[in-house]
């Protein structure tokens, strides 16, 4: 693209969307922004190439996975939307081998686009089929930002004038293991909905024990336990499902984020027969005209096999990445508070906000890409796709290193700003 026909991405943005968000991305990208993607590498419009351990964690399998985009290519050429009069081969497809990594109680799934569509029928698949309208969560929960998914998102921030309108919702001490069987005495509790890790918290794994006891608890008083794995499910944590493997009896675990493979947008809700109970009765009762999509569900069915193929190389991966991170944040004890995560999720939290700002700016100078954590403004958070290579794994610690270098220096040379809004949410960004 030529400099006369080159858009102006950052003035469109600014005037049209949010001037705020062009600022950020302008910052990240000194002016310049991404035009392609291989791997776990960005290229951008000034020529530069980026390490990407960011994207909210969609590019589990990098950008443009082989499998992936030749599975959306013949599916493009075939048909690539369907009546949704007639039944779709790669739908039911898809549909099959999704639950069959699920365990086998999960026999049933709706299939919607983004996180939070699978949070929303979720909720009211418990609403209905309990027929009581209080849910419980966590604090530090993020289920998204629509309007049923903000009720059990745990930030002042994004829930600002909408409470009166958010639907009853009780969140819980991450390690209270008995919030549960108090809170269900009242007879109007339908589901606990949880994350395995808390992405946008910080990156906080749950206590497995604690969670194991709340399900408990929830079950015997015929209240539903959900799952929200859309950020660590999928293997990025280890297991394809966290809370199967976990032993905890989900009655409905959440996908989304990477199950389109990193091409398509994708999101699955799947769950007992008895949790969807609403649905097998009368499947029109929550529908979306582009859930299910077989261009989708044609990425999401090329990307299984893929995921499999590299998970032991994920979990090496994973390993190393975290054992790496914990020895590199040793030497900056006045930066770095705590790193955290499993797997492929990782954050680092830093003693100051504008610490973990400083980071997400110079660590795009290094040559490196990640995500800030939407509800807690001093931790960034690190995605490594599964197919880093060893050298791209080298080259980010690197970025890093250089990183905490220099957020080093310019924290020594600014006092401390006020700290009271810590954890509430950063500027701009997807759910």
């Amino acid at each position: 693209m030529s400099p006369a026909t080159e858009p102006d991405v950052y003035g469109i943005l600014r005037r049209h969307v949010s001037p705020g968000l062009a600022l950020g991305y302008k910052m990240v990208g000194h002016g310049a922004y991404e035009v392609a993607a291989n791997g776990a590498t960005v290229r951008l419009s000034d020529g530069r190439e980026l390490i990407d351990f960011g994207s909210y964690a969609v590019t589990l399998l990098g950008h443009r996975c082989g499998p992936v985009v030749d599975a959306v290519a013949a599916q493009l050429a075939a048909m690539p939307t369907g009546t949704r009069a007639l039944a779709n081969p790669t739908v039911a497809v898809f549909i099959e081998e999704l639950l069959s990594r699920c365990g086998a109680e999960l026999e049933r799934v709706w299939l919607g686009s983004d996180g939070a569509d699978a949070v929303e029928v979720a909720l009211k698949l418990a609403r209905r089929g309990t027929g009581r309208p209080r849910i419980l969560a966590v604090e530090g929960a993020f289920h998204g930002k629509t309007l049923g998914a903000l009720s059990v998102t745990d930030s002042t921030s994004f829930r600002a004038g909408l409470d009166g309108v958010l639907g009853p919702v009780t969140h819980l001490r991450r390690d209270d293991a008995g919030a549960v069987a108090r809170e269900v005495r009242a007879g109007d509790v339908a589901a606990l909905i949880v994350e395995p890790v808390q992405g946008e918290a910080g990156v906080r794994p749950l206590d497995a024990g604690v969670v194991r006891q709340w399900g408990a608890d929830a079950r015997a008083a015929a209240a539903f336990l959900i799952s929200d794995e859309i950020q660590a499910g999928l293997r990025r944590c280890g297991p394809f499902s966290m809370a199967v493997d976990a032993g905890w009896a989900p009655d409905a675990v959440l996908f989304g984020k990477a199950l389109g493979g990193g091409v398509l947008p994708l999101s699955a809700a799947v769950g007992t027969s008895d949790f969807f109970a609403p649905l097998v009765g009368d499947p029109t009762w929550h529908t979306a005209t582009f859930g299910g999509h077989p261009l989708s569900c044609a990425a999401g069915r090329a990307s299984l096999p893929v995921i499999d193929r590299l998970a032991e190389r994920a979990d090496e991966l994973g390993a190393r990445f975290g054992r790496e991170l914990r020895d590199l944040a040793r030497g900056y004890p006045a930066l770095v508070r705590e790193v955290r995560g499993q797997g492929l999720l990782w954050g680092v939290d830093f003693a100051r906000p504008a610490m973990a700002g400083s980071m997400l700016v110079e660590l795009a100078d290094a040559g490196l890409l990640v995500s800030p954590c939407l509800s807690s403004r001093r931790t960034i958070r690190l995605l490594p796709p599964m197919v880093t290579t060893p050298a791209e794994l080298e080259r980010a610690m690197e970025a890093f290193r250089t990183a905490l270098a220099a957020t080093g220096r310019i924290a020594a040379e600014e006092p401390a700003a006020d700290e009271t809004a810590a954890d509430e949410p950063v500027a701009g960004g997807p759910a």
